[in-house]
């Protein structure tokens, strides 16, 4: 068992609702700082007044993941004054389907026995052994979870499906570290389309610009700005009139994606983007094509592009792209303009 990977778990937490309503932080461990206290239980669907009933969200803030799992309490259990509570794990890794398996496990035991302390000891069972076993709670395995999964859990195909050859759109601003928000009223089907987007760039393999929930709070707004290029969702409409946020802002619900003025430029497109759009569509309309072979064919045509920067780098002096060593080679604008702007997110580009 890998060390690192069981300590990528950093802290878990119990927010209840009792019969007066009332929603409280009652424990956690080993702690939570007061910040990221204060957004995870704005992320609680029991703190937002009734409104609708989440049973699993997650996000990042300031680095740190959060996986909030949330069930309401039948009777009769060992918790008589508790309606619903919330899990609430933290961790420095991306990986929804591991921390929900987790969950639920902890889940069954709070209501079973009351009291967090099982779900103490099973916690520090994973941190320190990988596995947490129980015959009537089911067991959890951290091995069982490889981050590739998780990576690949969503559908590419239901996106191009969804957006076609304006997927281009999406990825030119990824490949390019562009400022991306999305705005859906649900935040499941905010989790579900954002989670895909890294994919695109595969050759990345950064999950760590996903901002898959986010409030139109200062604490958080900061944060965000914080990050070169993002992939944001919010529920909140009022995001679709903050233009300081984004690049490419995305309508989930109507199916649009717009480019803000400020970006144009960069995101001109032309030639080379028809072609990769074509490669991606047909890639993703083909029914005997899995997820993950679209992820792939996008992939190669991607490192095909790099390849061919990078060979464009090597002619130049200190290996760094520069305007005028590109436009020696007669690209059409839109070509030339691309491959500046890549040159520049790859840290290809003589500054």
């Amino acid at each position: 068992m890998a060390t690192t990977e069981t300590q990528l778990m950093l802290s878990v937490g119990l927010i209840e609702k009792d019969v007066n309503r009332d929603t409280l932080w009652v424990w956690c461990y080993p702690s939570v700082g007061s910040e990221l206290r204060q957004v995870l239980l704005s992320k609680c669907c029991l703190t937002q007044d009734g409104r609708d009933f989440h049973t699993f969200v997650f996000g990042q803030f300031c680095r740190t993941w959060y996986y909030i799992t949330t069930v309401e309490v039948q009777e009769p259990t060992a918790l008589s004054k508790v309606t619903h509570f919330s899990m609430v794990v933290t961790a420095k890794d991306f990986n929804p389907e591991k921390y929900a398996a987790l969950s639920r496990i902890l889940c069954r035991m709070y209501i079973k026995h009351g009291s967090p302390v099982k779900m103490m000891e099973a916690y520090i069972t994973v941190l320190t052994k990988g596995i947490c076993q129980s015959d009537e709670n089911g067991s959890f395995l951290i091995k069982d979870h490889d981050v590739r999964k998780a990576y690949l859990a969503g559908s590419i195909k239901d996106v191009v499906s969804q957006f076609g050859m304006e997927t281009i759109i999406l990825y030119t601003a990824l490949m390019l570290k562009k400022r991306i928000v999305v705005h859906h009223p649900r935040i499941e089907a905010l989790l579900e389309f954002t989670r895909v987007l890294p994919a695109l760039t595969w050759h990345r393999k950064d999950w760590s610009i996903l901002h898959p929930y986010v409030h139109l709070t200062d604490a958080e707004l900061e944060d965000l700005k914080k990050c070169p290029g993002y992939i944001a969702g919010f529920v909140d409409p009022e995001v679709s009139n903050r233009s300081d946020l984004f690049d490419v802002f995305v309508n989930l619900s109507d199916s649009v994606i717009t480019v803000s003025q400020s970006a144009k430029e960069a995101m001109a497109m032309g030639k080379l983007h028809k072609e990769i759009g074509q490669l991606i569509v047909q890639s993703a309309e083909d029914p005997e094509r899995s997820d993950s072979q679209v992820i792939k064919d996008i992939s190669v045509k991607t490192k095909e592009i790099l390849a061919n920067l990078v060979a464009l780098a090597n002619e130049c002096e200190d290996s760094k792209i520069t305007l005028e060593g590109l436009k020696q080679h007669h690209f059409p604008p839109a070509t030339e303009n691309f491959l500046f702007h890549l040159a520049a997110a790859e840290q290809l580009l003589r500054i």
